[in-house]
């Protein structure tokens, strides 16, 4: 069965939707169970939920004894419920924090698909969300624990339950009331998850499709009274108890102490020039990127439709705020893909593509898919060992081969079976790399190993047999804390040495070896290391060390 008949099955009423989001499922599912927390923001968000279940607190965020006054609540809730449902805070279980992640990335592909049926049909639809879920940025946020897939998630069903009422304002009728419900829900719900980015989204595309079809009676039908009231409904609350509760400080931290200097500089070493966003788009939207020029002359020659115009007011001005910012992550553009893969549903349907646009997505699909092969063998190869090779040379071969079975698709003419095939491939080769290659790279998983070797010594604090916490001198990597426990003393080494007299474990950097040593000897204080970690600490880059020691009981005269 052809693409063209599958997609003409399937795609339409609820089932395109619900196709779309299984494919999301599948893509983001293997690295949910099976990569080790990570650094730094996932185990930042996974410990101030888990200190919430632990203290009872669901207003103020804490890492440790810090305040985190960067981002609203909402997906500390979304992952405190996940993790109450179906684990504990005390197990560390890092897979029930993503499952919020998982969900929205879901959410992405089935508002992607729901959004491009108004204007283009059921089965462009079903595409244009398949492709959304597939996307190598979608699929690989869908299992991290953290904001920016539950972001996409309620922003593109905010986008979607727009387009459905700006079309149904075109045929001069007005979208149900279960529309207008679902933009507003899905328009608080962004805010309580990342603040003003998927407001900024919806406003920057409102005004431009006003300006350009110099019509702005449309945005009468949002239903501005009783929708104001739901986004006061979800917001309101929290807002309220967090500023009683902080005096104020969570919002003029928030934004003058993250937000407003993201504006103006490139804010923790994440700066970037214009352009960075573009540059990294093939590779992101992979394997998508044999269609991106495809969808940018569609976008161009037929941006006189209305799903076609609405899609370029959905992507450009955001794009060019995304570019113009100087803090560069390469997630910030995730909430206006959509866009991207409306366009790129409608370049297939509407196939043949012209000779140029072909050649480039041949070439695009090439280099996109050869950098990310050549990357698995460039992490092989620093960080691996024979033993990953049952799992890099099959990633390495399908993320390749996606790229390269799209390019001969396409280069014959066969523009549906080239997505189908990459499309294909590149989910397995994601979901490879995410559950068996990336999780085999020892190197990389200091904290991991750490509570590995502290739980076979039977060290580890909820262990119920070593008492808290865990000393940790010189290392303070947020998935530390995550793995050992709330009350891990990130201390130096005095604190560890005192760890050791109470009969308490500690963790010593390479670096602070030498003093803990002398410190050790000066005091008369007995301990055996248990366990040498080495690897690489990758938020900074540094070879690091962390020797593991256990106390050494006095022995009474």
């Amino acid at each position: 069965m052809s693409l063209e008949a599958v997609l003409e099955r399937y795609g339409r009423g609820w089932r395109g939707p619900a196709i779309a989001a299984l494919v999301a499922f599948l893509a983001g599912l293997p690295g949910v169970f099976t990569m080790p927390p990570l650094d730094r923001d996932e185990s930042r968000f996974a410990q101030a939920t888990a200190q919430m279940l632990e203290t009872g607190e669901f207003i103020v965020i804490r890492f440790q004894d810090e305040p985190r006054f960067k981002k609203p609540v909402g997906i500390h809730w979304l992952q405190a419920g996940s993790v109450a449902l179906f684990s504990q805070a005390e197990d560390r279980e890092i897979w029930a924090y993503r499952l919020p992640s998982l969900l929205g990335a879901m959410l992405a592909a089935a508002a992607c698909a729901w959004g491009a049926a108004v204007f283009f049909g059921g089965p462009t639809g079903l595409l244009a969300g398949a492709l959304l879920g597939a996307t190598f940025l979608l699929s690989t946020e869908a299992f991290i624990a953290k904001t920016d897939a539950v972001l996409a998630g309620t922003t593109t069903l905010a986008m979607a339950a727009l387009a459905r009422i700006y079309a149904a304002s075109r045929e001069g009728g007005r979208a149900g009331r279960l529309t207008r419900l679902l933009f507003w829900l899905g328009l608080s719900a962004s805010i309580l998850v990342k603040g003003p980015v998927g407001l900024m989204v919806v406003v920057l595309t409102a005004l431009a499709l006003s300006a350009w079809d110099r019509r702005w009676r449309w945005l009468k039908d949002l239903g501005w009274v009783w929708g104001l009231i739901i986004l006061a409904a979800v917001v309101g609350p929290w807002a309220g108890a967090v500023t009683v509760a902080t005096d104020g400080t969570f919002w003029t931290t928030a934004f003058g102490a993250d937000f407003a200097p993201k504006l103006v500089g490139g804010q923790e070493s994440h700066g970037a020039p214009p352009g960075y966003h573009t540059l990294l788009a093939p590779f992101l939207i992979f394997p998508g990127a044999l269609l991106l020029p495809a969808a940018l002359v569609l976008g161009w020659r037929h941006r006189d439709e209305p799903g076609v115009r609405f899609a370029l007011c959905w992507l450009v001005p955001a794009w060019i705020v995304f570019e113009a910012t100087p803090t560069k992550l390469v997630h910030y553009t995730l909430p206006t893909y959509g866009a991207l893969t409306w366009l790129m549903a409608l370049a297939v349907m509407r196939a043949p593509l012209g000779p140029i646009v072909r050649w480039a997505g041949v070439a695009l699909s090439i280099l996109a898919g050869g950098v990310l092969a050549a990357g698995v063998i460039y992490l092989l190869v620093l960080y691996g060992d024979a033993r990953d090779l049952p799992a890099a040379v099959p990633t390495a071969l399908l993320l390749g081969g996606a790229g390269l079975a799209g390019a001969y698709l396409l280069w014959r003419g066969k523009t549906s079976r080239a997505v189908a095939a990459a499309g294909v491939l590149t989910v397995l080769g994601h979901g490879v790399f995410a559950a068996a290659f990336a999780p085999g790279l020892a190197p990389l998983w200091l904290s991991a190993r750490t509570e590995r070797a502290l739980s076979d010594a039977r060290l580890l604090p909820r262990q119920g047999i070593a008492p808290a916490p865990v000393a940790v001198a010189g290392y303070a990597e947020p998935s530390l804390v995550f793995a050992l426990g709330t009350p891990t003393d990130l201390g130096g080494v005095r604190e560890a040495v005192d760890a050791l007299e109470e009969q308490r474990p500690a963790v010593i950097e390479g670096r602070e070896q030498a003093a803990f040593e002398a410190e050790i000897v000066a005091r008369r204080v007995r301990a055996r290391e248990i366990a040498r970690i080495e690897g690489l600490d990758y938020s900074n880059g540094d070879e690091t060390t962390l020797r593991l020691y256990a106390p050494v009981p006095s022995v009474s005269p």
